[in-house]
């Protein structure tokens, strides 16, 4: 039979061989890499994702491989022009050595700082080479290309890469941006007003020619009616002159039965004229001769 002490010593040694086993693995997420200490010195670095192998007695950090942002406060720069910049800029970097990492920085928290210290420099120094107008409008890429060839550059001796940097915004200070916004308001406004006198002699240029010419057609018109009617009247006597040279007699009963017409009118049939008077032959005699009084013989 087996004594109760041999069960002990070898459950005691299955368990030891079980915690030996448990300290001996550990797992590199697909995210991270690790790095294998021992008594607090790096042995090495692993960057495979999976299940892992280490001396029982060796520990393991984690440090993220993904790509990390770097937020960085808004900071006041000065251009080559002398003029005061606010720039808000961030940056996207990552872990590419991760025991130089470890040795110089050994945490994110702590890279962040260093990086922000670096980036502001970096932004200082190009910008005060350029103008206020490359910075927001004319280079702003190669700018910012340029950063982050700096960055990157000095982060590279902290196992550091640089993917990115961005120029959010690049503004004039507060009180500055209210300056140039008057400035551009009473430019816009003179420039408003030159436009809208150039306009207005522009409008009455438009209005005085269309006048004259209005002017020029109207007594053109006119003119071509005198002519017209002058034309049409003078047709008017001649046929007047045919139809009288045809018959005399119906010429002037038509032309005195008109001249009744366009006198005796309604309401107003009153003449001051002598009862023999021409203007009334036909009243008498519907021939329209005057009847010849016979003088009386001795």
């Amino acid at each position: 039979m087996r004594s109760p002490v041999s069960g002990i010593v070898t459950l005691l040694g299955l368990l030891l061989v079980v915690i030996v086993g448990y300290m001996s693995l550990f797992t590199v997420a697909q995210t991270e890499q690790t790095i294998v200490l021992q008594f607090g010195k790096p042995v090495d670095v692993v960057t495979d994702p999976g299940l892992h192998f280490k001396a029982p007695w060796n520990s393991v950090i984690n440090i993220d491989k993904r790509i990390l942002d770097l937020e960085n406060p808004s900071q006041e720069a000065i251009a080559s022009d002398q003029k005061r910049l606010v720039v808000d800029a961030f940056a996207r970097y990552r872990i590419k050595d991760a025991l130089r990492f470890y040795q110089s920085i050994g945490s994110i928290q702590a890279a962040n700082i260093q990086l922000t210290t670096l980036l502001n420099a970096a932004l200082r120094r190009v910008l005060g080479e350029v103008t206020f107008i490359n910075v927001v409008r004319d280079d702003r890429e190669k700018l910012m290309q340029r950063i982050r060839d700096q960055l990157d550059h000095e982060a590279d001796g902290y196992g550091i890469q640089v993917v990115d940097v961005r120029i959010r915004r690049a503004d004039l200070p507060e009180q500055n941006s209210q300056a140039v916004y008057l400035r551009m308001k009473t430019e816009r406004e003179r420039e408003a007003a030159e436009f809208r006198a150039q306009g207005g002699q522009k409008a009455q240029e438009i209005r005085s020619k269309a006048d004259r010419e209005a002017t020029v057609i109207e007594a053109e018109a006119r003119s071509l009616a005198e002519q017209t009617r002058g034309v049409g009247d003078a047709e008017r006597n001649r046929l007047f002159a045919e139809a009288y040279g045809q018959d005399a007699d119906f010429f002037s009963f038509y032309r005195s039965m008109t001249a009744y017409e366009n006198g005796l009118r309604a309401n107003d049939t009153r003449f001051l004229l002598r009862p023999d008077s021409d203007f009334f032959r036909f009243f008498g005699n519907p021939s329209g001769k005057t009847a010849t009084t016979t003088p009386a013989k001795p």
